[in-house]
């Protein structure tokens, strides 16, 4: 039977310092890192996917690659908010936040809840993970009604002032995933990246330019090739309209 201990020394054996070199130089600087190559983790993955159950006691020793792996095992429907809540407050680094939320947290019956609990909060990664949070589920949370994403873009309003650097990219990149997920949205997102734009603060400003440039090429694209089909649709039949 496979016990914590025995992945830990798998892990460690296949640690590599260039590796934990190399993640430093990506803003990736956990407390405590192997430095684990990305199949490796994914094979010993393939090896603990039935078994869940797990997820804490990785998550407990710290060492980055186990948090992942815990991340990659875990249960999103059965884990409970207040262990969602204790790795929350251990995240100590972009990757580990990011690899929660959208790997396995999105999928959580808690999920909108702590968007909107997450984005208020002070510490860096917790604010990230709020908005990592709403940019997994504007990608896949196909129930969630626009009326959601509307109430959130006033989330990534207020929140776009803070300067931080994995804050502010967590922020563009939850605007920016509202506004792809359908033309209503990304009209509302937008205007809310303009009026970013036009803010006196430098974080907000860098958001809503950044958000407008992706948003409005993308409109422009779609709409290109809504012409290009209309023009070359054969007479009678409605060109196919764009996911």
């Amino acid at each position: 039977m496979t016990s914590t201990a025995d992945i830990l020394k798998r892990l460690r054996a296949a640690g590599s310092p260039a590796n934990v070199e190399g993640m430093a130089r990506y803003g990736i600087r956990p407390a405590k890192a192997y430095g684990v190559a990305t199949p490796t983790i994914r094979a010993i993955v393939r090896e603990l996917r039935n078994k869940p159950d797990m997820a804490s006691a990785l998550w407990s020793t710290g060492v980055l690659e186990a948090r992942m792996l815990a991340t990659m095992i875990a249960d999103p429907l059965q884990i409970p908010a207040e262990e969602a809540e204790r790795w929350v407050g251990e995240f100590d680094c972009w990757s580990i936040c990011d690899s929660a939320c959208i790997g396995m947290l999105w999928k959580s019956p808690f999920a909108w809840r702590k968007v909107r609990e997450w984005s208020r909060r002070e510490p860096e990664y917790e604010r990230r993970a709020g908005f990592a949070l709403l940019a997994a589920l504007a990608v896949h949370d196909k129930k969630a009604t626009d009326k959601q994403f509307l109430s959130a873009l006033r989330i990534v309003r207020k929140a776009a002032t803070d300067d931080r650097n994995f804050v502010k990219k967590a922020v563009n990149w939850a605007l920016r995933q509202i506004g792809k997920r359908n033309a209503a949205l990304r009209d509302a997102a937008i205007e809310v990246a303009a009026s970013l734009a036009a803010s006196e603060s430098r974080s907000a400003r860098w958001i809503g330019h950044d958000a407008m440039r992706e948003l409005r090429s993308l409109h422009q694209r779609r709409s290109a090739t809504t012409d290009h089909t209309a023009s070359t649709a054969p007479k009678g039949h409605a060109p196919c309209r764009n996911p």
